[in-house]
């Protein structure tokens, strides 16, 4: 009987002993799904901020798309600009070089004619000296009225 009271002590003791170690594994069951839950809440919530840094990111990279599209275009616009303001000063150029052409040629054109007529003036005042009638007119003086010229080009 004290053998079998004796290991009843035991089993109580060891039943007491389970139960606590059952409420403490239960205790820790139950932190450990608070804990669970806890995560859980956390990281649906990091899940919708990713989603919404993804969001932002993909817009961010639309508008950037975007802008590289119209600075695309604009440089195109700009290179279309230069090149035809290049055509335009080449043309200027080909038109300066066109009249200086036709200055040099009126240069030598005047120039011809001036001493053609210093050669009659030098003729006309040597003439002039055996008439001494003509003496008293006064000498001539030439103007010269140039001509307008208009290029085609």
């Amino acid at each position: 009987e004290d053998w079998y009271r004796a290991r009843c002590a035991r089993l109580h003791e060891r039943a007491a002993r389970s139960q606590e170690a059952v409420r403490a594994s239960r205790r820790e069951a139950g932190e450990c799904r608070r804990q669970l839950q806890a995560r859980l809440v956390e990281m649906e919530s990091l899940r919708g901020a990713h989603q919404s840094l993804e969001r932002q990111l993909q817009e961010l990279e639309e508008r950037h798309n975007a802008e590289a599209a119209g600075l695309q275009d604009t440089i195109g616009q700009l290179e279309d600009d230069l090149r035809n303001t290049k055509n335009e000063m080449a043309r200027h150029l080909r038109e300066y070089q066109d009249l200086l052409n036709v200055k040099m040629a009126l240069d030598i054109e005047i120039a011809a004619y001036r001493k053609l007529l210093e050669g009659e003036e030098t003729l006309f005042n040597m003439g002039s000296s055996s008439i001494p009638s003509l003496n008293s007119l006064p000498s001539p003086t030439y103007s010269f009225q140039p001509r307008s010229f208009s290029s085609s080009t």
